[in-house]
Order: C-alpha cells, then structure tokens, then sequence
C-alpha cells in the first residue's frame, strides 16, 4: 500500500491507498491551536505524537507491506528545533498576528514589495520572514538555541528519518528565488536577518527523500518529503496544465493556478510556490477567508452544520439584501491582497432577515472572495475544488453560480494523495496519475443566477475597496 500523511493546523490525517489511487483507510487526530492576544501557536510534541498515532492506527488496520510514504502538512509559520529535532519553544502558526506592526512599517517602506518582487513571495504577518524578524528582535534567546527554522512537515520529517531539509514549494516563502531556486541572501539582507540564515534549512531539490527510523511506521519505509499541503492538492486534483486552477475550499480558500510565466509585476500578493518541475510554478492566492468564517456565523446563529444546505435553499441569490464582506481572520488578509487591518463586514440585515439570509450571505461573499482570488492568480482553463466544503451540494451549486464556470469536485484526502504522487514520481514509480485524481463529480453554473452574481461580484470589489481604505486610517 501506499500512505500519505497529511499534517493539517487542526487535524492529522493519514491515507492508505492501493496502487490504483483507491481508499483503503484514513485514520486522523485532532491537533490543538494556542489563541493568546495575536498569538498563535501549537505544540510540536502534540503534532508529532498524532503523526505517530495515525500512523500506528493505519498500519495496524491496514496489514499490508507500506511500499512508499509521502508527507506534506500545513506551510508557513515557524517551527523551531535543536540539533536533534526537539522543539525549542512551541512554533508560530502561520495565522499567527504578533508582527502585523513589523509587516507594516515594511509596506510603508518598501522592504515588502521589494521582496515579492524578487521571490514572488508576498509577506503576510504568519509567514517566516516577519515572524523570524519578530522573534529576533524580541525572543532572541530562541533562535540562539535553535538550529534549524522549519515548516511543519519539516518538522515531522526530520524526527521520522533524522534528515534536515525542505522543499522548494515550502521555501517559496519568502526566501527562495524562484528562478535559481536558492536562497536570495538580498532578502535576508532586507528583512535584518543575515545574521540568522544559519536557520534555514537545506533546500532538497528535487523533493528530499529518507527511511524511516520508526514513528508508527516500519523500519527503513522509504518516504518523500512534500510538497507542501497547497502544492500537495494541486497534485492531488491532477492539476497539469498552464492555466488550470484549483481551489481549495477549507479552514482557508486557497486557489492556485498552474503557469509557466514567472510575472512578478502588478499588486504584491499571494506568492508562486516552486515545484519539482523547474520552470513550472503555482501562482497561489492562499487567503485567510475560508469554511472559518462560515464557522463563525453558525455558532453565533445556533446553526448547525447539517442545516447549511436546507437553509441555503430558502433564501434566494443575494440573500435578500444582506451582504458580507468576510474578512473575518484576526491577522486580516493576504491573498490577494495584503491588508492586516481589513476586518469583516456585515450590511442590509433587518428585523426580517432570517438564519437563511445571513447563512447564504456569509457563502456569497466566500464565493466573491474566490472568484477575486482566482482571477488575480490568472485562471483561464478549467477548476477543481476540494476541501472541507465540497461536502455540502448546496454550497458547491452556489459556488459554481458566483464563479460562473463547471467545477470539478475532487474529494478523498486530496493533499494525502498528491503526497504520494509526488513520491512516487521522486522514488521512479509509476502510477496512473488520471486514475488517482478522477473527479468524483461535476457542478456546473446556473446561467441565470450567474449572470445575477457578475453584478454581485462587481459590487463586492466596490465594497471591499471602501473597506480597505477604512482599514488603512
């Protein structure tokens, strides 16, 4: 069998499949998230340990010989461990907002559309380079005890093979120039932090590969480490082709779209994340508004999960005059636009307005966000989506409605399989790749409501543009 391990921010799934892209378990465990004035962060002992436990789970259902393993996760934030690979301090997520103050005086100077302009990297407050300047200049005791500065599936492959590398996906932000594919000592220059690039890890290119020492699995299992979660679902929903998108409906839209023009003009946003595939990049627009937001407005309303679709049917396309702007992450936005202080919005609600309204209100203005991000990254062929959200059909028809084109829904641990794809291509085996990433179904537009929601996107890009300005003052 074949397993990908997936270590998501707040789950850890591990997926067993036969040689033919086909399920044959899935064993996961919930992982905690620190929320403390800004602060984010998670234990890397608690991460570990639900790797190990999924992976002892799996093995254990599953008796069959564990031919390859690929590992992918959660990018970004700051995962620092010694030089045995034991955590120093708990890691920085990346929806971690302690330097949104650093990353603005950066935006008011320059240093911020300097560096994207050089790696195609936009910072936002949880990515490595603010959070590594900030704990420079305020937990320098941390990054002198520290050896290495990884991602958290970096993290995870170290303690299973004893092997210190990232990848080029995860390293896309924001250090790596994607053209050479090394660091880009200029950016550490900008950001203040030369004197750390000690910190960042070898950059395996193509994907870094090891056995494994233990950690729920046999001994000597060959594995891959990466791409990273973003990249991993690309993979995973068979995304080939300059021009074709994906998104990914989760905690966080995430929507990517292949290419193999390198365009670093135009707004800083969003980043273009390397692939194994010199010259061939993911232009991603990974936002903060996501399934959290709607999240946020179920339990404030009492509404249940399993009540989304019902209530989504009784209101109609424009939710009966009420709007969302739903911006609803402490640390603002970043795809595809970076705005820290952008906060949600909420308009037209009445003594009338229902659970209905305010429910399909919240799915338009995630749906606007989508459509904003997708067109920003350059999409021109055909989507995929995947992700948490895709498991309501209700939802996927409206999405369908306010991005006015067919998608293809691809589901079954997506980031777990393109982890294994991207081994296998690593280690030389071959697999069907049209097999492994077949859409379990196919949602097209309604003309009409998607002819309503070209006006309602227009007028989402005219209300979000007063809210920007708002958040600037």
């Amino acid at each position: 069998m074949y397993v990908g391990v997936d270590v998501g921010t707040s789950l850890v799934k591990a997926a067993a499949f036969d040689a033919g892209g086909r399920p044959l378990a899935v064993e996961s465990r919930p992982v905690g998230l620190s929320f403390r004035a800004g602060l984010v962060e998670q234990d890397m002992e608690e991460v570990y340990a639900a790797v190990a436990a999924v992976l002892t789970a799996l093995t254990a259902a599953v008796p069959d010989p564990v031919e390859l393993v690929g590992l992918t996760g959660q990018g970004d934030g700051v995962w620092l461990v010694d030089g045995e690979g034991m955590p120093v301090r708990a890691a920085a997520s990346w929806m971690d907002g302690r330097a949104h103050e650093l990353l603005g005086r950066w935006q008011a100077d320059g240093t911020f559309e300097e560096v994207f302009r050089r790696t195609g990297g936009a910072m936002f407050p949880g990515s490595p380079g603010p959070l590594l300047a900030w704990l420079d200049r305020h937990e320098p005791g941390s990054l002198d005890s520290a050896t290495t500065a990884l991602y958290c599936k970096d993290m995870v492959f170290e303690r299973l093979t004893g092997v210190r590398a990232t990848d080029v996906s995860d390293a896309s932000m924001p250090f790596l120039d994607p053209r050479t594919r090394t660091y880009d000592d200029r950016v550490l220059e900008l950001l203040g932090l030369t004197h750390r690039r000690r910190l960042l890890p070898p950059v395996g290119d193509p994907l870094p590969v090891g056995r494994t020492l233990g950690g729920g699995l046999p001994l000597d299992t060959p594995i891959a480490n990466g791409p990273y979660d973003l990249a991993a679902c690309a993979l995973g929903a068979g995304l080939t082709g300059p021009g074709d998108g994906l998104l990914i409906v989760g905690t966080c839209l995430a929507a990517l779209v292949a290419t193999t023009d390198l365009d670093l003009t135009g707004e800083p946003a969003g980043l273009y994340i390397s692939t194994d595939r010199p010259g061939f990049w993911l232009r991603a627009m990974p936002a903060m508004v996501g399934t959290a937001a709607l999240d946020w407005v179920l339990s404030t309303t009492g509404v249940r999960h399993d009540e989304v679709d019902a209530l989504l049917d009784t209101a109609p396309p424009g939710a009966n005059g009420v709007r969302v702007l739903p911006y609803f992450a402490p640390s603002g936005e970043r795809a595809p636009f970076v705005e820290p202080r952008l906060r949600a919005e909420l308009t037209g609600v009445c003594l009338e307005s229902t659970r209905g309204d305010l429910v399909r209100a919240v799915c338009e203005g995630i749906g606007y966000a989508a459509r904003h991000c997708l067109e920003a990254a350059g999409l021109k062929g055909s989507l995929a989506v995947c992700g948490g959200g895709t498991r309501s059909p209700a939802w996927m028809r409206l999405l369908a409605d306010v991005l006015g084109r067919p998608l293809r829904v691809v589901e079954g641990e997506v980031g777990a399989r393109g982890a294994v794809l991207a081994a296998a291509e690593r280690y030389g085996i071959a697999l069907d790749r049209a097999a492994w990433t077949e859409p379990t179904a196919v949602v097209r537009p309604d003309p009409g409501r998607a002819a309503y929601y070209t006006g309602g996107y227009e007028d989402h890009l005219s209300r979000l543009a007063s809210a920007r300005e708002r958040a600037r003052r």
